[in-house]
């Protein structure tokens, strides 16, 4: 890639691309206002954060605005990596405890602790004792076959197994830390309060809840600013990376007054770079233009707008088993056969390719890795789906649906 303008990016031979994919430049690639900022700032101050600057405050001020009580208060970092770092051990600072809780398909990041999270990618040396795992949430086909609030018990006595078997191996629990879309397991089609019942049992074992925003975060959802908020509970953390600053290398961790308190009290903790005044102003920037511009209500309308249109599609392709997601964050579980449920993994990473060929990027992944994976910028239009959506009749037309 040589260009990007807003939905758009051009290659090194000039050939011109969707991009239903990149969630990075999330108001859109090279938005002029970002650029703008992040120049001007550049040309008046950059330095590390031991010298105060109002940039940060501000930003700070303006994030936490959008959070609940008590989400109060953060920390900047340059990568969502580091704040997952710094959020397991905001848990031992609170809780004494080093286990942890995962999923069993997530991804949180690459520090040496955060790989740690990652069953799909194991470290090389096994995985630390206090670390523990619960099988993903998988609507399509829930844990123990009955969906809704079942579904929901059945991850929750799941949950209540790792915080016994953790107690047994002589680690007690510090946190649950999950992404609140699932948006790495499949993006899952759970009920408000479906994690209720997981979240009980880690606040009863003195654990708290770590949720990771890196994904489903500043409006992507389209019915919430919040993948929280969405999922319908409130976390002792928030971590925060990737669509941030529209591609400038920016993350954080917000959280309450006594989270962050218990935290500098364990930790001489210090980052050269987060929070420096031209990532804040890009920050800063890239939220304005969210809320000026009435993304997160774009998200939402053109969100339903593509599934529909993926549903419409499902009536002449029998390989889409299941269409879901929320705002523009969604797509379609392809399936060998629909009775059976039989995962078309191969099948999925054709037809990616097969997009890619046609000038139309998206991806995939899931339990199963067959879950088609459509994340666009912001800003992207009804006539920008209708293209995907065209391109993809095309391509699963073109594709023979085999193993």
């Amino acid at each position: 890639m040589v260009k990007g303008e807003g939905v758009w990016v051009w290659d090194a031979e000039g050939r011109k691309y969707l991009d239903c994919y990149n969630n990075v430049p999330h108001v859109g690639h090279c938005h002029p206002k970002v650029v703008e900022t992040i120049a001007k700032q550049a040309a008046t101050l950059n330095t590390h954060t031991r010298y105060p600057h109002a940039g940060i405050l501000d930003y700070v001020e303006a994030l936490t605005d959008t959070f609940d009580d008590p989400l109060n208060t953060a920390i900047m970092t340059c990568t969502g990596s580091e704040a997952n770092d710094i959020a397991l051990r905001m848990a031992q600072a609170v809780t004494g405890n080093m286990g942890v809780i995962a999923s069993d398909q997530t991804y949180h990041g690459n520090t040496v602790a955060v790989s740690q999270l990652s069953r799909t990618n194991p470290p090389p040396g096994g995985f630390w004792d206090h670390m523990a795992f619960v099988p993903a949430p998988d609507s399509y086909r829930p844990l123990g076959g009955e969906g809704g609030m079942a579904h929901a018990q059945a991850f929750a006595d799941e949950v209540q197994k790792q915080i016994d078997a953790l107690a047994e191996r002589g680690h007690g629990l510090s946190c649950l830390i999950i992404c609140p879309y699932f948006a790495n397991e499949g993006f899952p089609d759970l009920e408000q309060g479906w994690l209720a019942p997981a979240i009980e049992k880690v606040r009863a074992a003195g654990g708290i809840v770590i949720a990771d925003e890196v994904q489903p975060g500043f409006g992507r959802v389209g019915s919430h600013f919040w993948g929280h908020q969405r999922a319908g509970f409130t976390p002792d953390v928030v971590t925060l990376g990737k669509p941030m600053a529209n591609g400038h290398p920016v993350g954080g961790v917000v959280t309450s007054m006594e989270v962050m308190s218990a935290f500098r009290n364990s930790f001489k903790y210090f980052n050269t770079f987060g929070g420096n005044p031209v990532s804040a102003a890009a920050a800063m920037a890239t939220l304005k233009v969210v809320q000026e511009e009435g993304l997160q209500q774009n998200a939402l309308e053109v969100g339903n707008y593509a599934r529909e249109g993926l549903r419409k599609l499902a009536e002449t392709h029998a390989c889409i088993g299941d269409v879901r997601g929320s705002g523009l964050f969604f797509g379609a579980e392809m399936v060998l056969d629909r009775a059976t449920k039989e995962p078309a993994a191969a099948f999925v990473k054709r037809v990616a390719n097969g997009m890619r060929q046609k000038g139309v990027l998206l991806n995939f992944l899931g339990v199963n890795y067959n879950a088609l994976k459509i994340r666009p910028p912001m800003c992207v239009s009804r006539e920008n789906a209708d293209l995907m959506l065209e391109t993809l009749d095309q391509v699963l037309t073109e594709t023979p649906l085999e193993p």
